[in-house]
């Protein structure tokens, strides 16, 4: 008799809501789980994902006395991106701090996990419209990051409503000048 797989709820549940209009993939209970292990709970919730007013940067503040935490929060926001495509940069951006995450670093990802608060319902919409209009966003930051003055390129494309690609990309800094 072969034994059930068991895996880790908090990496595995991706909910599905069906409505007239389409059908919502959305990530709840697992932020929910992530709001009250990290005892986030009762916290206020915050509009952006990433605090507009704080630059990160590698050596900025102490190093945290257990990185452990910090990887593994990161590592579960990182798999709420499948259905949170608003996450997307910020978890990425975190990311860069894996090797020696600091004070900072931390105090941003319990901002993230504000952000998620007031915003658990959100989710990828998939609409049963028969619509095929195209829509396609893009931005651009130019030698945004502090550290390696890399630029920062994202774009989306939308099908009917429907979000069908998404990309991020990270390029070196041109120097201009003598």
């Amino acid at each position: 008799m072969l034994n059930p797989i068991r895996s880790d709820p908090c990496t595995t549940l991706i909910e599905v809501t069906y409505s007239s209009y389409g059908l919502l993939l959305h990530q709840k209970k697992i932020i929910r789980d992530l709001l009250k292990v990290h005892n986030c709970s009762d916290v206020s919730s915050v509009t952006s994902p990433l605090d507009v007013n704080v630059k990160l940067t590698v050596d900025s503040g102490y190093l945290l006395p257990s990185p452990e935490s910090y990887r593994s929060l990161v590592g579960k926001l990182n798999f709420l991106t499948y259905t949170r495509p608003d996450l997307c940069f910020a978890v990425q951006h975190l990311s860069q701090f894996l090797q020696a995450p600091r004070a900072p670093h931390m105090q941003a990802v319990l901002h993230l996990l504000r952000y998620l608060k007031g915003t658990s319902d959100v989710g990828v919409f998939f609409s049963n419209s028969p619509s095929t209009s195209v829509a396609a966003y893009y931005e651009s930051d130019w030698a945004a990051c502090p550290d390696t003055r890399r630029s920062v390129t994202g774009f989306c494309i939308f099908l009917g409503g429907r979000l069908i690609a998404e990309l991020e990309l990270y390029s070196l800094a041109l120097q201009v000048g003598a």
